[in-house]
């Protein structure tokens, strides 16, 4: 009934003209692609297509490099806070203790908590997502902040358990309530590929929602799972890692054959020297001045393989393109191929590519990772004592307020890029404040330092560049030459 309904429609789309994408013409007739929904699709084919993407990782070239490249742009040193507090003393006992416990944040001790967020981003680039688990840790386990953070990979949590609940039901492994919020997921004890762990297999635990932070960039709309960022390039990488095998092992073959002797008798010896492989085939080894007597009716051909021609490397750049655009990753930061970039189109695609990482870093770095991080490492210390705040539950909002500063960009004219800035500022098109943030500074920090060296050059009748002391009295060249120190 349903197939009978969708062809009169085609029919009726096809009487009356209109949109061409859908309508069953000669060019589309074979274009019939799913309409399950994408929680469906990744149900069946999401563990294939990381698996895949980890063994790309693995074992292809461009594809570590590109999501090296992710990762580096996306954190870098890292995506740091600078606390909203107004009090300033606070304020810095507060960011003390964070670089204290950043140290300290790993559960497994294997990097700090901007190496998480590194791990996050690549994560999240081959699997699509990945979980945090909050650890809280006792007071005797001698932290600066009894709280760690656990990294989950996507396998951990089933794809394929789906159930009702007596309050809701289970979809993928996530367990919602009636109205929809997720309230707890269902993690797997061991990882169903590693043997080494003597867990029992498929035992899972149930961890309250608000213990987990779940890292996902979705594309549909009521996606509950993660998809890899490398499935629209993943046939085309393959493929061409198979063709590059494929040509290197003929350009090797093609070596190991210098000359081939023709004979009518094949099964009479050309010459004293040959000798029988060990598949019974007659070879000659052959050294530099050699000379070799034939015997009758034998003739000498030297190999000629076929060479690869004009299209190899033509063709190797526009695949190498395609996965460019699918990974979304430049060329040039896919392939470290730089003799095709030049200034124009560098800048071009490098401003391009900064837009997507700052909106990947605030819409999933910033919004998911950091902001709860924050909030609940602020909740532990205070209840732990770590930090002495007597009236945080009443002003909770304002205490946990905090501004996130990703990595500077490097400047690509550095001259030119900071004449422009300059001017912004001088034309009030841009604060300072905005102009260190965006360097990845915080800019009360930055002026304190600033008036820390001003007192320190004071002090000791230092002089740079000509400018005026501290304490802004005028300074003649000889009166700066004598004091500045030889």
């Amino acid at each position: 009934m349903l197939a009978t309904l969708s062809r009169w429609r085609r029919r009726v789309g096809a009487l009356l003209g209109g949109f061409e994408a859908g309508e069953a013409t000669r060019r589309l007739r074979h274009f019939q692609p799913s309409r399950a929904h994408l929680n469906t699709l990744i149900a069946a084919a999401g563990a294939d297509i990381t698996a895949r993407a980890r063994w790309l990782v693995r074992n292809n070239g461009y594809a570590s490099n590109a999501i090296e490249s992710w990762a580096g742009n996306v954190v870098g040193n890292g995506i740091k806070p600078s606390s909203l507090i107004t009090d300033s003393a606070l304020k810095a006992t507060v960011q003390r203790l964070w670089l204290d416990w950043t140290d300290e944040s790993d559960a497994e001790g294997f990097t700090d908590f901007y190496g998480q967020q590194r791990r996050a981003a690549r994560e999240v680039f081959i699997a699509g997502e990945v979980f945090l688990r909050f650890r809280p840790r006792r007071p005797e386990d001698g932290l600066a902040v009894p709280l760690q953070i656990q990294m989950l990979p996507a396998e951990m949590l089933p794809l394929h358990r789906n159930e009702r609940t007596a309050n809701g039901t289970i979809r993928q492994g996530i367990e919602f309530d009636r109205i929809g919020r997720r309230v707890a997921y269902h993690f797997l004890r061991r990882h169903p590929g590693d043997v080494t762990d003597p867990g029992v297999s498929g035992e899972t635990v149930r961890v309250p929602a608000a213990e987990v932070i779940h890292v996902i960039d979705p594309v549909d709309a009521g996606q509950l799972r993660g998809i890899s960022r490398f499935a629209p390039g993943i046939v085309k990488l393959f493929l061409l890692d198979q063709y590059d095998d494929a040509e290197l092992d003929r350009k090797k073959v093609a070596a190991m054959h210098a000359l081939f002797i023709t004979t009518p008798a094949p099964a009479e010896p050309f010459d004293i020297a040959e000798s029988d492989g060990a598949d019974g085939e007659r070879t000659m080894d052959l050294q530099p001045g050699q000379v070799v007597m034939l015997e009758p009716g034998e003739e000498i051909q030297t190999s000629a393989p076929a060479d690869v021609g004009q299209t190899y490397e033509p063709f190797q750049y526009r695949t190498l393109l395609q996965v460019s655009a699918a990974l979304g990753v430049p060329y040039a930061y896919l392939s470290n191929d730089m003799l095709k970039a030049n200034y124009s189109n560098s800048r071009l695609a490098l401003l391009e590519f900064r837009r997507r990482i700052e909106a990947y870093q605030h819409a999933v770095m910033v919004w998911q990772i950091c902001r709860r991080v924050w909030a609940r490492w602020m909740d532990v210390a205070v209840l732990s004592g770590a930090l002495p705040i007597p009236d945080y539950e009443r002003n909770r909002r304002e205490y946990v307020a905090c501004a996130w500063l990703p990595p500077r960009w490097d400047w690509v004219d550095p001259l030119k890029d900071a004449r422009a800035e300059i001017e912004q500022i001088i034309a009030g098109l841009k604060s300072r404040t905005q102009a260190l943030a965006e360097r990845g500074y915080d800019a009360e920090q930055v002026d304190a330092e600033i008036a820390a060296d001003r007192a320190r050059e004071q002090k000791l009748g230092l002089v740079f560049n000509g400018m005026p002391p501290a304490g802004g009295e005028t300074t003649t060249e000889e009166d700066a030459t004598a004091a500045t120190p030889a």
